[in-house]
């Protein structure tokens, strides 16, 4: 490439694999995204490095782990002294956007009522966001000082007022946040709603839905019209950002990043209605009993066909699994869709043929396998792998089986923006892989997953890490002496747990000494990241 090349960074909300054409899905139409995987590195064998949204996307953006820079769960937000693979780029002359949703700072905590009833206890739910009192560092950091330093992504903040974010967001100059999962705008998308004459608090929501689900409060037929959906929000703003970057002849790092296909389901027509409820397969697992899985696999089965209404995972009834990844196949649709338009704008304005397009999932979802759906407390091959695919000028498209990581993407964008990666990135670049497909740079990847809460009902907090290799998948979890183990070469469905087979006590051994080296790979090499 001549000169630097450009970045489109297409980030999509909890999808697998397996719920898009070129991943091997016969019913979900995802045209878009099929021409790209044919121009692309698809990797067959990429995984997030914790399954849940905020600790796996601050893990991406910092690359390191989340228990490496503290953002393990979904309200702890990311140290904005971190450094980031953007932060380099801007340095190194990017212009930069983050448009769509960030969850790079917590998004859960809300302002109390005057009697404080609408409080939620974040402590019982493991979501802690900051250190009691009198924990944590002797000296205050100056970030720490402020106690309004990570507002930016909360809801109440957006509907005072249009705000207006710092000049370097982790790395970003230009952002515009949704910052919900569901039909309702949110953020700077509120405001984009009202500065169309229209009143977003009229759009969204089981209250405001065209039709409800009863067996399952979090799936409606949304009422919001099309033009205003978050998917043609972030399209269009995308587009807007590309543009001006172009018009200006700026080198450009750009991340779209749609929150579908994310529970709750609500979409509108003709999205909402365009797959058949009773066309949608039933998983092979779905009817799995776990006799000798882990105590929350079978606390979930025992009460299948609840209707959760947290966002945590549980076991559905056919009813609630169709019914919701019938919603679910629609939103992806209309997402390819909206990726189509960004990929149709880069060859529009002649800059196609300079444009790395990357498109990722934070992590996957249960979606029925082994009888649950949803993520949370399962490191199934359903819920840690996620779609990859890397399109490259120069570089020869194809499938690999080469491992991958979330926490390698941004030391492959620094590496084919020609910049260097600074201390502490816990990654590998993908370039080798790029040049051929054949190529590996890791033999495993880590997985971690911790909550202040008894999750899984062992009597101490969760927490959960896991190795994935090319054959097998070992999970263990803390205080417990019970654990995961499967071969996914000759047990793909992850059905036999062989955790206690005797005759699979010498590889139970070999992956707890490869888990172990991963840990300490995986240490904090230096107090400040540089």
């Amino acid at each position: 490439m001549p000169k630097k090349p450009n970045f489109l960074f297409i980030m999509s909300d909890q999808l697998r694999p397996d719920r898009t054409g070129f991943g091997g899905n016969p019913i979900v139409k995802t045209p878009n995204l099929d021409q790209l995987a044919a121009r692309s590195r698809q990797f067959n064998r990429a995984y997030c490095n914790s399954p849940s949204c905020g600790p796996s996307r601050c893990s991406l953006t910092s690359g390191r782990m989340p228990s490496t820079i503290g953002s393990w769960t979904n309200a702890l937000s990311l140290d904005p002294e971190s450094n980031t693979f953007v932060r380099v780029l801007r340095k190194g002359g990017y212009k930069t956007g983050l448009i769509g949703k960030s969850h790079l700072q917590d998004c859960i905590d809300r302002r109390p009522s005057k009697d404080g009833s609408n409080m939620l206890d974040l402590s019982k739910l493991g979501l802690v966001r900051r250190p009691p009192e009198g924990e944590g560092r002797a000296v205050e950091r100056s970030w720490q000082q402020d106690p309004d330093w990570d507002k930016w992504e909360r809801h109440w903040l957006h509907k005072e007022g249009k705000v207006e974010m710092p000049k370097d967001y982790y790395g970003y100059d230009h952002v515009e946040l949704t910052l919900n999962h569901d039909d309702r705008p949110g953020g700077h998308h509120y405001w984009w709603v009202k500065e169309q004459g229209e009143d977003p608090e009229a759009f969204g929501g089981p209250d405001n839905a065209l039709e409800t689900f009863e067996p399952w409060a979090q799936v409606w037929k949304s009422n919001c019209p099309l033009e205003y959906y978050t998917t043609n929000f972030i399209t269009e703003r995308s587009t807007a950002f590309i543009e001006d970057a172009v018009a200006n002849d700026e080198p450009f790092f750009l991340t779209a990043s749609f929150p579908d296909p994310h529970h709750p389901f609500g979409v509108p027509e003709p999205y909402y209605s365009m797959y058949d409820r009773e066309q949608i397969p039933i998983p092979e697992t779905f009817y799995e009993e776990h006799t000798d899985g882990m105590p929350q696999f079978k606390r979930m089965v025992a009460e299948r066909g609840a209707n959760k209404r947290g966002p945590f995972s549980f076991s559905p009834s056919l009813e609630q699994y169709q019914e919701a990844t019938a919603i679910e196949y629609g939103s992806i649709t209309h997402l390819d869709e909206g990726i189509g338009r960004l990929m149709a704008k880069l060859e529009e304005l002649g800059v196609a043929d300079n444009t790395v397009i990357i498109f990722c999932a934070d992590h996957g979802e249960l979606g029925g396998d082994h009888g649950l759906i949803l993520k949370f407390a399962a490191h199934y091959q359903a819920t840690v792998q996620i779609p990859l695919l890397i399109s490259a000028p120069g570089f020869t498209p194809g499938g690999t089986e080469s491992l991958a990581c979330l926490l390698d993407i941004g030391r492959t964008v620094l590496d084919l923006a020609g910049e260097r990666p600074y201390i502490g990135m816990q990654g590998y670049s993908l370039r080798p892989v790029l040049q051929d497909g054949s190529a590996a740079v890791r033999d495993s990847v880590l997985v971690e997953e911790a909550y202040q809460a008894d999750f899984i009902g062992l009597g101490t907090d969760h927490y959960m890490q896991s190795i994935v290799t090319a054959e097998h998948r070992l999970t263990v979890y803390f205080g417990s002496e019970m654990g995961e183990l499967y071969d996914l070469v000759n047990d793909p469905l992850e059905i036999n747990n062989l955790f206690d087979d005797p005759t699979a006590a010498e590889l139970k051994t070999k992956l707890m000494g490869q888990l172990i080296q991963e840990m300490i790979a995986h240490r904090d090499l230096s107090r400040y990241p540089l």
